[in-house]
C-alpha cells in the first residue's frame, strides 16, 4: 500500500536562486526503507526537510496518507542531535513534544520513559545531554521523535561521527522499527544494510532508483555522481596503495 507520494516537487531557498530540487517524484509503499544518496550539495537534506514539513515546496505536491486515509505526519531525525537536545535531562528532552500538545507532565514522563525503552535507552532518562556519548544522543533524538506517533520517520545521516559499535548499535535499532523509513546517508554500507531499495540524486534530480544492491554495486555509475562503492564491497588496498 502506498504510503507517501511526491509529485513534480521542486524548492528554491530564495525565489530567482537556482533550484535545490527539480521534479522530484516517487514514491514510497509503507514500511519500506529508502535509502537516500548523493554527494553532498545534492539535495537529500533538503528533501528530508520538505518531507517532514519543515520546509514548503516551490512547486509540487506531497502526500502521506494515514492509516485512517487522511494525512498523516512524518517525523525528523536531524544529523545533528544536539538539535535536538536542549533540556535539562534526556527524558524532559523526548517528552519536550508532546508537553507543548498540553499532554499532562507525569503522563507525558512515562511516554518519554517507553520512548527510551523503545531505542534501549531509558537508563539515560536522568542524565543531562551534554554527557551523553553520539551513539546516546542519537538513541536520544529518535525517541523524541518517536513519543509524537509519526507513521513515517525521515533520518538525516544516523550513522555520522558515530564510532563502530554505536553505528552498529543504531543500525541493528533501525533494521528493528516497523515505520516507513526514509533514510538519507552517505554511508552506503548502512543503505546495503537496511534499504529496500535508494533513490540517487545527483545535482537536484533523481539520477536513478534501485533495488539493493543494484547500483550500489555498480562501481561507475557512483562515480559519475560523485560516490564511491560501499566499503564492504570496495577492493581491498594494496601495499603500493
Amino acid at each position: 500500500m502506498e504510503h507517501i507520494r511526491l509529485s513534480g516537487l521542486c524548492f528554491s531557498y530564495e525565489k530567482d536562486s537556482p533550484p535545490v530540487l527539480s521534479d522530484i517524484s516517487f514514491a514510497v509503499e509503507r514500511g519500506e526503507c529508502l535509502g537516500v544518496a548523493g554527494a553532498n550539495g545534492c539535495g537529500k537534506t533538503t528533501l528530508l526537510q520538505l518531507i517532514a514539513r519543515c520546509l514548503r515546496p516551490s512547486a509540487g505536491e506531497i502526500h502521506i496518507a494515514g492509516e485512517n486515509g487522511n494525512e498523516a505526519g512524518a517525523g525528523m531525525v536531524f544529523q545533528e542531535p544536539d538539535h535536538q537536545l536542549f533540556m535539562p535531562t534526556v527524558w524532559e528532552d523526548v517528552a519536550f513534544g508532546v508537553l507543548q500538545r498540553g499532554m499532562p507532565p507525569a503522563v507525558a514522563r512515562e511516554a518519554a520513559l517507553d520512548a527510551l525503552r523503545a531505542v534501549e535507552a531509558e537508563h539515560l532518562a536522568e542524565k543531562p545531554p551534554y554527557k551523553l556519548s553520539g551513539g546516546e544522543k542519537q538513541r536520544a533524538a529518535l525517541a523524541g521523535v518517536l513519543i509524537t506517533g509519526p507513521e513515517i520517520l525521515v533520518l538525516d545521516e544516523p550513522s555520522a561521527a558515530l564510532d563502530p559499535r554505536a553505528r552498529k548499535n543504531i543500525i541493528r535499532l533501525l533494521g528493528n522499527i516497523t515505520h516507513t523509513r526514509i533514510i538519507a546517508s552517505h554511508d552506503l554500507d548502512l543503505l546495503l544494510e537496511l534499504a529496500g531499495t535508494v533513490l540517487f540524486l545527483d545535482r537536484g534530480t533523481i539520477a536513478a532508483r534501485s533495488p539493493v544492491p543494484g547500483l550500489l554495486t555498480d562501481e561507475s555509475f557512483l562515480r559519475k555522481i560523485g560516490l564511491e562503492l560501499p566499503l564492504s564491497l570496495g577492493r581491498a588496498p594494496t601495499a603500493d596503495g
